[in-house]
């Protein structure tokens, strides 16, 4: 047995947790550049505001005091489901992190719960108590029939948010009421294709010929087949597949016109992927840049360009990464254009213990390199922006708006609640 654990409505949970006067309020968390919704809570839900609307269309609503509205923050949100995960790795044998908000459990062996009910409620009370988020738990033989338990946990009071599906009748029941567009792996143009063949609900799906529908659409969607009959083809993971590539990028608040921020900006994303990267233990070969104007705007002239660069020795200090990128930006800046948005990849991903060095060019990860930038990310961790690279920019005028941002109450000593 499986079991999925997703966080209601996350991010504004998170909001919250320090915030018990927002119990019962809408509110709402908006993306990068306060642009637009990207989280809502129930109540924000109950009041018709929908995923991805523009912000300036609430705003009435926020004006008026009945929706609260916060900026995104990530340090936040990604400590908190640390916690989660944290105390779900104490409750499971094995534990699989899906997402930022969602974790499979492997039940195997857990001889201690018999009652599956139980330990699906005693998962979503100890998530409750230890960290203050609240959770959803669906309970079944097989992954996709997990999330779809999930699904009715979240959807229908009457559950009291966990739903199992041990039982083969109430399997059927949930399969027969689920619209097929809800089947975890079933994607917006695979639900039109099947609706057009007159499968109309997930019990349709789970009924129709596995090999046909493989021939039609993919070996996926038989094995999605399968999982809804309660045959697991799915493996249990539960290390995460390694990054494949890091990105640091963001539109500017306001639009630039001139080269010197707009290498701040590159100076900025540069150390910002070079320090994810030390976090995941990894080295770059490649390091890439692009930059572009509005592709929307009108009456303005566009422009947009990338490059890339592969370095002989792959590396993780933020100095040659940032030299680098300045050096692509160099050869693609162009004058005359309002620059919206810029960014830096870094391709190429080599575990730090384990690379293929070049052998005619010196290792780029010397010793004293290595412990300045382990001394760097010290300071860093305890003191945020403790330490920054002078060409960074201290006052940022083209950094991301965050408007509404809330404090990080449990990443920064400065920002913890107080108590009075």
């Amino acid at each position: 047995m499986y079991a999925l654990v997703d966080c209601n409505s996350f991010y504004a949970s998170c909001e919250r947790l320090f915030r018990p006067d927002l119990e019962g309020k809408a509110v709402v968390v908006l993306s990068n550049n306060d642009g637009c919704v990207v989280a809502r809570s129930a109540e924000a839900k109950a009041l018709g505001i929908k995923m991805a609307v523009p912000f300036f269309e609430v705003r009435e609503l926020y004006e008026r005091g009945e929706l609260h509205v916060f900026s995104s923050n990530y340090a936040f949100y990604g400590d908190i489901s640390a916690r989660v995960m944290m105390t779900l790795e104490e409750m499971a044998p094995e534990v699989e992190v899906y997402s930022i908000d969602e974790a499979f459990l492997n039940l195997r062996g857990m001889v201690t719960e018999p009652d599956l009910n139980a330990l699906g409620h005693k998962i979503k009370q100890r998530i409750k108590r230890w960290v203050g988020v609240p959770v959803g738990v669906g309970i079944a033989e097989t992954k996709t029939l997990a999330k779809l338990a999930n699904y009715a946990a979240k959807h229908f009071a009457k559950t009291q948010g966990v739903v199992v599906l041990s039982d083969p009748r109430w399997r059927e029941r949930l399969l027969a009421i689920t619209d097929v567009s809800e089947v975890w792996g079933v994607g917006r143009r695979h639900a039109e294709k099947l609706r057009a063949e007159n499968i109309l609900t997930a019990a349709d799906l789970a009924d129709s010929d596995a090999e046909t529908m493989r021939r039609r659409y993919s070996v996926t969607l038989e094995r999605t087949i399968l999982e809804l009959r309660g045959i697991s083809c799915l493996g249990f993971d539960e290390q995460p597949e390694p990054k494949q590539q890091v990105l640091c990028s963001r539109t500017f608040s306001t639009r630039i016109t001139t080269l010197q921020p707009l290498q701040e900006a590159i100076r900025e994303y540069a150390v910002r992927a070079a320090e994810k990267l030390r976090i995941e233990h990894r080295l770059t070969r490649s390091v890439s840049i692009y930059i572009r104007t509005n592709p929307n705007a009108r009456f303005e002239a566009k422009y947009a360009n990338g490059a890339t660069y592969t370095l002989p020795s792959p590396t993780n200090d933020s100095r040659l990464i940032m030299k680098i990128a300045l050096q692509l930006l160099q050869g693609i800046y162009r004058e005359g254009y309002r620059y919206m948005k810029a960014g830096v990849v870094l391709n190429d991903l080599q575990p730090e213990d384990n690379y293929q060095a070049d052998l005619f060019t010196p290792d780029c990860g010397s010793p004293k390199a290595l412990s300045l930038m382990q001394a760097l990310d010290r300071i860093n961790r305890r003191y945020h922006r403790g330490l920054t690279f002078a060409g960074q920019g201290r006052q940022q005028h083209w950094a991301m708006q965050r408007n509404y941002l809330s404090p990080r109450y449990t990443t920064s000593w400065n920002d913890l609640k107080k108590v009075r």
